[in-house]
C-alpha cells in the first residue's frame, strides 16, 4: 500500500524531470536526436532523456540515472559530454560502473565530437556491436 504509492509518486517525480530534460535539450542533444530519432540509425529505436533505476530502498527510495539516449534493443546507453564532464570525472566513472553492473554499456561522446556526424553515428554503430 504506502510503500507502493511512495514508489509510484517519486517515479512521477522521475518521469517530470525527464521530460523536462527532453525539454531543454542542448543544441547537441538535438544533433544527435536528429540522427537517432524514429529509427534512423539502422531501425534501432532510442529513446532521449530515458530514466534507468538502479536501486529500490524503502528508506532511501528509487536511485536513478537519466541516460541522455537509451537503445534498450542492444542495451546501450549513450552520453554526451560537454565541458562540464571535465571536472566530474569520478562521478561519471561511477556512474558507468553501476550501469555496467546492470549490463549496460556506456558510449560517451563529447560534444566536440559532434562536428563529424558521420564518424560518430559509425562509433555508435561499432559500440553497438561491442560486448560488454
Amino acid at each position: 500500500g504506502r510503500v507502493r504509492k511512495i514508489r509510484n509518486m517519486q517515479k512521477s517525480k522521475i518521469t517530470l524531470l525527464a521530460r523536462e530534460l527532453r525539454r531543454k535539450q542542448t543544441p547537441e542533444e538535438k544533433i544527435l536526436w536528429e540522427t537517432l530519432r524514429n529509427r534512423r540509425l539502422n531501425g534501432l529505436k532510442f529513446l532521449r532523456q530515458h530514466p534507468i533505476v538502479y536501486e529500490h530502498d524503502l528508506r532511501k527510495g528509487l536511485s536513478f540515472f537519466i541516460a541522455d539516449f537509451y537503445c534498450a534493443e542492444k542495451r546501450l546507453v549513450i552520453e554526451l559530454d560537454g565541458k562540464v564532464h571535465d571536472f566530474q570525472k569520478e562521478y561519471d566513472e561511477n556512474r558507468d560502473y553501476i550501469l555496467n553492473k546492470l549490463q549496460l554499456k556506456v558510449l560517451r561522446i563529447k560534444n566536440e565530437e559532434l562536428k563529424d556526424l558521420e564518424a560518430v553515428k559509425r562509433k555508435i554503430l561499432l559500440g553497438l556491436t561491442d560486448s560488454l
